[in-house]
């Protein structure tokens, strides 16, 4: 049972939301919020969907996570297989991707490693188009190994390093990611009247809702960048197993929590002065947003989780939001501050 100040807390963050919704800005969200103890709250607001019919949001609606993808499904099975001595984090992908740029034995791609690409501390590019290369995924597969990436300055934060990743669990496993478990309460596909709609796309010709937004993803037929489906309890769940340990070994938590640089760990990224979960939580906080409009932030110092999950880009992504600062305001108000 919730206790009153856990009420309350949940109360004040969930007003941001609303507001949000009824200025128009995001059509409908799911806000949930767990304790290591647990205690549990869920709350729906808005539309599901609104074009081209309308359909009501609700608590167990399926959301496109987008890159909540990047933590919840494809770090942790990573760091697994290096607790199994498969990989070594260490290590260039090449030891599980041996032809990624076969033809330039000294391309700097080959010198890449796992723990790398986890942290976002390679200097690919933040994305690149691969859907407008066609839509064969094993020639899609086959392209990401062998192009001449451009090399930036400086890391950033990558979609490449995560489809490296994927690339790297499904050559180990041999199996594609989409014929991989999801996890539990998680899938690839949701059942599309149960979802809550993304944006009318511009190259499929439809309004999407119950199949991956990300363009790669879609073309690629699974990836280790995006691609995961959930509702808000499902993604507390997994949550509140990384808060209890009963979800992830103790050592994979650490590294989760382990920071690689200023802003990322093993995966996610930690609390720093302007993060999308707000300046309230404290240092032992990681968190994680996706695309569509998701977010997930584990403070397991102060013991609690929460989730904001909307579908912000429906219809269209080309529009302001205001989920930046949305997201800043539920982590505070759910940390403290006051409204």
């Amino acid at each position: 049972m919730a206790s009153d100040d856990f009420r309350q807390r949940f109360d004040r963050a969930f007003a941001p939301l609303q507001g949000a919704i009824e200025a128009g800005r995001i059509p409908g969200g799911v806000l949930g919020l767990a304790t290591r103890d647990g205690q549990r709250l869920t709350r729906a607001i808005g539309l599901a969907q609104r074009v081209p019919g309308e359909r009501p949001m609700r608590e167990d609606s399926w959301f496109d996570l987008a890159s909540l993808t990047k933590v919840i499904f494809t770090t942790p099975r990573i760091l697994a297989l290096a607790e199994a001595g498969a990989i070594d984090l260490d290590a260039p992908l090449t030891t599980a991707l041996p032809d990624l740029r076969q033809y330039d034995a000294d391309a700097w791609e080959r010198q890449v490693t796992f723990r790398q690409c986890l942290g976002h501390q390679t200097p690919f590019p933040a994305v690149a188009p691969i859907y407008t290369y066609g839509r064969d995924p094993d020639l899609l597969r086959t392209f990401v190994l062998q192009r001449e990436w451009r090399r930036l300055d400086e890391p950033v934060y990558s979609d490449i390093n995560f489809i490296l990743l994927g690339l790297a669990m499904e050559r180990l496993s041999g199996k594609t990611i989409r014929a991989m478990d999801a996890g539990p309460g998680f899938a690839f596909f949701a059942e599309p009247e149960r979802s809550a709609a993304t944006e009318d796309c511009t190259w499929r010709h439809r309004v999407l809702s119950g199949e991956v937004h990300d363009d790669n993803c879609s073309a690629l037929q699974g990836a280790g960048h995006a691609g995961l489906f959930g509702t808000a309890g499902s993604v507390l769940d997994f949550a509140q197993g990384l808060l209890d340990g009963s979800g992830a070994s103790a050592s994979a938590v650490a590294l989760m929590r382990k920071p690689l640089s200023a802003r990322r760990t093993h995966g996610w990224e930690h609390a720093y002065a302007g993060w999308s979960g707000g300046d309230g939580c404290s240092a032992g906080t990681i968190g994680h947003t996706g695309f569509t409009g998701t977010g997930l932030w584990i403070d397991f110092d102060a013991g609690h989780a929460w989730t904001l999950l909307t579908n912000r880009i429906h219809p269209t992504r080309h529009f302001d939001s205001g989920i930046v600062d949305l997201r800043r305001q539920v982590g505070d108000l759910l940390n403290g501050a006051e409204p």
